[in-house]
């Protein structure tokens, strides 16, 4: 049987230029064609302020990692779950058409549902199952066999 190598660092990014993976060599290429874009665009000083807030973005982007993980994934997680959250909060302010469909669910689930009651049973017939479960079955039923400690 042939043997292969497993790779063991997946989550290790490829270093191209010193500590500077591609990933953030990317991202600091493209902030910086923005800010050649905005200089050929706009005057001198809305480009500086233009340009300090597209590069502190994009290191923020580039560089900061939060519980070990890329930026932009915390904002992508952001983003979802801010659009479906997990955790269900109950609103007991309900407006008035809420609590009027309610109370109708409610009356239409009290006339469908009835509860069946419990069979009560005399000591006679729990002297007779006790006995049943006693002899593991042998004994079938019966009321001539049941001896009653009154008796």
């Amino acid at each position: 049987m042939q043997q292969f190598n497993v790779p063991q660092f997946i989550d290790v990014e490829d270093k191209i230029i010193g500590p500077i993976t591609t990933r953030q060599f990317v991202i600091l290429l493209v902030c910086s064609m923005i800010a050649a874009i905005l200089y050929k665009i706009i005057d001198f000083i809305p480009f500086l302020v233009i340009t300090i807030v597209v590069f502190a973005l994009g290191g923020v982007v580039a560089f900061l990692k939060i519980n070990g993980r890329p930026f932009h994934y915390f904002v992508l997680n952001l983003i979802q779950t801010s659009k479906k959250p997990k955790v269900r909060v109950w609103n007991s302010q309900l407006g008035k058409k809420g609590k009027k469909a309610k109370e109708e669910k409610d009356d239409s689930k009290k006339k469908e549902v009835k509860v069946p009651r419990k069979q009560v049973y005399k000591k006679s017939k729990l002297a007779e199952l006790s006995l049943m479960v006693d002899t593991g079955g042998s004994y079938k039923g019966g009321d001539e066999n049941i001896k009653t400690s009154g008796s």
